[in-house]
């Protein structure tokens, strides 16, 4: 009887420290990308001024493709690009028979929503706003459970058209598109 306890206590202490290997720490483009320009992808919508041309002037959302559908022009490649990349772009494209020399400005209307997930009061969808934190984004889903691991969270992030998973503190800041997943605690 002795020998089959020490075997179970041995198995339980073997199977959390198992559970404890699967973490992997946070990769450092994963704060590295806090420091680079904003780059546009789907789900954005920009506000595209053409000086001097009121019907090209408008509020424009990048598309699943991660395209923009611009008048005259056609479709111009967002994703991944900032806002000056774009500026660029739909500029040289107007240029090409369309304008002499147009005068582009883009600015950010709108971000691409951050997903809440876990032990929060309401997951889901919510609007990112510059500043954003991941404690920020809690409050906004309705707080932790009480079941919640305050401690630290899991933060899915597209970096460079590859998607990581990172466990961050909850003074981190988010960016748009991020998932922040809230485990639950272990005692």
């Amino acid at each position: 009887m002795k020998s089959t306890a020490s075997l179970f206590r041995a198995f339980i202490v073997l199977s959390l420290l198992t559970g404890c290997s699967s973490y992997r720490p946070t990769p450092a483009a994963f704060h590295e990308v806090l420091d680079q320009p904003y780059r546009l992808g789907a789900g954005d919508r920009v506000r595209v001024t053409v000086f001097e041309q009121d019907g090209l002037t408008n509020t424009y959302s990048v598309d699943q493709s991660g395209y923009l559908s611009f008048p005259l022009v056609g479709a111009v490649p967002a994703r991944g690009h900032t806002a000056q990349q774009l500026e660029k772009e739909i500029a040289d494209k107007l240029r090409q028979g369309y304008l002499r020399d147009p005068d582009v400005s883009v600015e950010i209307d709108r971000y691409r929503p951050i997903f809440v997930m876990g032990e929060v009061g309401a997951a889901g969808q919510y609007s990112y706003v510059p500043g954003l934190t991941v404690q920020k984004a809690i409050a906004i889903a309705g707080g932790f459970t009480p079941r919640a691991n305050q401690e630290s969270v899991d933060i899915t992030r597209d970096i460079n058209g590859k998607v990581m998973t990172g466990r961050v503190v909850t003074s981190d800041p988010l960016l748009p598109g991020d998932t922040v997943y809230v485990r639950e605690r272990l005692f």
